[in-house]
């Protein structure tokens, strides 16, 4: 299985592009990184900058055909510049589109929003989106993690880093169980 682990070039809060990307190799399946732009992300420890990461695959030369699901990490900048990039945008819409499964923690449901993808879903996020997430026709919920398998694909969010083991596992169980078991969607 091929998991696109979407970021911008600068803002990812690191823990929540590592722990989910161990995560996935702890399964046996192939992590790519997958950016707006080429060459490496800089990750954060909240307002610090951490490591950087090489970019794997730019949006626009990689498609969301490509993967069998998809991981949206957190950081305040992160989604923020993501959803600001029609691409990236159009990236995330593909993969509901198909019924893919997405994962998204912390701040990453901005990009979610923005990508037209929550009305009449219910997740949850860093408690600071749930307005947003409501004005764009979701139910928000304070839970360590929350799986919606509401039509298109199935969406699975969690609040903070605090949460990430309880997101990790859900979105592993709910990877290996879907129709992203099988290989990606190709045209």
């Amino acid at each position: 299985m091929k998991v696109a682990f979407l970021v911008a070039p600068e803002g990812v809060e690191q823990v929540e592009l590592e722990k989910p990307w161990q995560a996935v190799q702890d399964q046996g399946w192939q992590p790519r990184l997958v950016s707006t732009g080429n060459g490496e992300v800089q990750a954060f420890h909240h307002l610090d900058k951490a490591d950087t990461f090489p970019v794997d695959d730019v949006v626009g030369a990689a498609g969301p055909d490509e993967y069998d699901a998809l991981v949206l990490p957190g950081g305040v900048a992160n989604p923020d510049a993501l959803r600001m990039d029609g691409r990236a945008v159009a990236f995330v819409q593909g993969f509901f589109r198909s019924g893919r499964p997405v994962a998204a923690i912390c701040h990453a449901p901005w990009t979610l929003v923005e990508a037209g993808t929550v009305r009449g879903r219910t997740l949850t996020s860093w408690p600071s989106l749930a307005t947003d997430l409501r004005n764009a026709g979701a139910t928000w919920v304070d839970e360590e993690v929350r799986v919606c398998r509401a039509a298109p694909g199935t969406l699975i969010t969690s609040r903070r880093p605090d949460d990430l083991d309880a997101f990790c596992a859900a979105f592993v169980e709910e990877f290996g169980a879907g129709p992203a078991a099988a290989g990606p969607t190709r045209p």
